[in-house]
């Protein structure tokens, strides 16, 4: 089990650094210029190949949740249960304050880097948000993207489905609701992943943090529901078998002792004189 929590941990570390670097590089530094689709794109790009490359790596080791709405919906579809699911929520939220506090440190060595003015890829409305969103879009917004991702991953996780193709559908699943999302509220769909960068830049994304880990919930318990009602598990169906039968070995027929009766006829010979 603990090879589990490490493996989601040290994951969700790195998804932070790659992915939510590349963010920061983008909108933070600037470094997509003044075209706002070139960071959109290489953003989402980022995320999409991390857990890519993730699904494969510690796949096998926990399962590759590193996010807390994967780890719900597995829960409420009983493929975890509430012990386990609790201990990934802990190392998940632990990897994310570490990868964002390692990002940190690293930007922190540039001149160009201001905690408060370049950030570090945190989720946010209102004047967070690229256009602005209110909060019940939002809102609307996470749990949509977030119900979509989750029914994704859940649906190529099944049982019987096949494992060589699964990190590439999370993968461009992650990547394709990013696209969406990022214009609205920079795309969560992951809480740990909101949580670490808002605790290190503070202020107004710490202030709007809650919607980013309810409404990822709320979208995960609802790819949950769906899942069962559309994909329910396969049922496992005896096979028919015919009669049983029965072979009785041949037995060898019985020996018959040879008994030969042997009759000694004495001869009486009488003589006449």
């Amino acid at each position: 089990m603990l090879r589990k929590f490490v493996a989601e941990a040290l994951g969700t570390a790195l998804l932070i650094v790659i992915a939510v670097g590349v963010a920061t590089m983008s909108f933070g530094f600037g470094a997509a210029g003044s075209s706002v689709s070139a960071g959109v794109v290489a953003t989402a790009l980022a995320f999409g190949l991390v857990v890519l490359a993730l699904v494969y790596v510690i796949g096998p080791i926990s399962g590759c949740h590193i996010n807390p709405a994967v780890t719900l919906g597995a829960l409420m579809t009983r493929r975890i249960g509430l012990a386990e699911a609790g201990g990934f929520w802990v190392a998940q939220v632990v990897g994310a304050i570490g990868g964002s506090l390692l990002l940190w440190a690293i930007y922190a060595g540039s001149p160009r880097y201001s905690r408060t003015v370049t950030g570090l890829g945190a989720n946010g409305y209102d004047r967070l948000s690229l256009v602005r969103i209110d909060t019940t879009g939002a809102f609307l917004t996470e749990v949509v993207l977030t119900a979509v991702f989750v029914f994704v991953v859940l649906v190529l996780t099944k049982p019987g489905a096949a494992s060589s193709l699964t990190g590439i559908g999370i993968g461009l699943a992650l990547a394709s609701v990013h696209l969406v999302g990022i214009p609205l509220t920079g795309t969560s769909v992951n809480p740990a992943r909101s949580i670490g960068p808002a605790l290190v830049v503070g202020g107004l994304a710490l202030s709007q943090l809650w919607l980013f880990i309810l409404a990822p919930l709320v979208g995960a318990a609802i790819a949950a529901i769906a899942h069962e009602l559309l994909i329910p598990e396969p049922v496992a169906v005896p096979v028919a078998t015919g009669p049983a039968t029965i072979t009785i070995p041949e037995q060898e027929p019985a020996q018959t002792a040879d008994r030969s009766v042997r009759v000694d006829v004495d001869t009486d010979d009488t003589t006449t004189a």
